[in-house]
């Protein structure tokens, strides 16, 4: 193998120099709040640059995670995500699979349907004006209805679903396997990566929704954590004041509360990651 030349080198060494820099400027933020979080109440008020937490404590996470609202913002949140995230990969799987048959009646029709849903939309006052017809304003599973299903995640589920071969359902049939079984035994198996693919976005999505949650739920005990960040940050929730009350400022009590409520992205995104790259390249293909 040749020898890379001088020009070469230097672009690698420029290259490599400009994405450190870049994942810096990109982590920094993340960074500082962890470091303000970890920081006593004087150094969090007199603010600058933290590159490391001042007078290390622990004093905000004891602050945050000994009150109430912080766990029912958290169980709402995760009860959002799971619970939408195995409602929306079901209608999402079983929407697709029927689209991928040659032989379905008004296919052209019903894949115009979908991608027309797209491109336009009800609008927020007419959504809004369904979902309290259905009793559904107000309820915790307002925000899992609103996100059931997608359009873009239909059809990457059909853009894989393509790639099977048809003879395992031929020779399932064969065997006596209805189409449920087919489906839930032998399909949905080996869509195990665009599932994950997708399930990944759907959990980023619900995790972190704040304007379905703001806007249709208005009762305190639903609370998820974007609208509980919301609600500190702007100074409207008890907790703002935790810091007066403690040994810990309001500044690393918001720090803190940010830190909690990403922990469980950042702890299920590693496991993940490498399916990001499948789920592009899903994107990719024409439906």
């Amino acid at each position: 193998m040749k020898n890379k030349s001088l020009l070469s080198r230097l672009f690698d060494a420029a290259n490599m120099l400009f994405l450190t820099l870049l994942a810096a400027i990109m982590l920094y933020p993340l960074w500082r709040e962890i470091a303000l979080s970890l920081s006593s109440k004087e150094e969090a008020i007199r603010g600058g640059l933290f590159l490391w937490p001042r007078e290390f404590t622990f004093s905000a996470y004891k602050t945050i995670l000994h009150t109430d609202y912080i766990w029912n913002a958290y169980g709402n949140s995760i009860f959002i995500t799971v619970v939408g995230v195995f409602l929306s990969l079901l209608f999402t799987s079983t929407t697709a699979y029927p689209l991928t048959k040659r032989t379905l009646p008004w296919k052209n029709a019903f894949m115009s349907f979908v991608l027309f849903t797209m491109i336009f939309s009800g609008g927020l006052i007419p959504t809004y004006l369904v979902m309290r017809e259905l009793h559904l304003v107000n309820t915790i599973w307002v925000v899992i209805a609103l996100n059931l299903i997608s359009a873009f995640n239909v059809i990457i589920m059909i853009s894989f679903m393509r790639s099977l071969p048809e003879e395992l359902e031929e020779s399932a049939m064969i065997d006596g396997a209805n189409p449920y079984r087919i489906f839930f035994t032998i399909i949905l198996p080996l869509c195990k990566p665009v599932l994950a693919t997708l399930a990944l976005w759907m959990a980023v999505g619900l995790w972190n929704n704040f304007f379905q949650s703001f806007i249709y739920m208005s009762d305190k005990e639903l609370t998820t954590l974007p609208v509980l960040l919301r609600q500190i940050i702007m100074g409207q929730n008890e907790a703002q004041q935790l810091g007066q009350l403690t040994e810990t400022s309001s500044e690393s009590v918001i720090a803190a509360t940010i830190f909690v409520s990403l922990v469980p992205i950042l702890a299920v995104y590693p496991f993940l990651q490498r399916y990001f790259i499948k789920g592009a390249l899903l994107g990719s293909v024409k439906a």
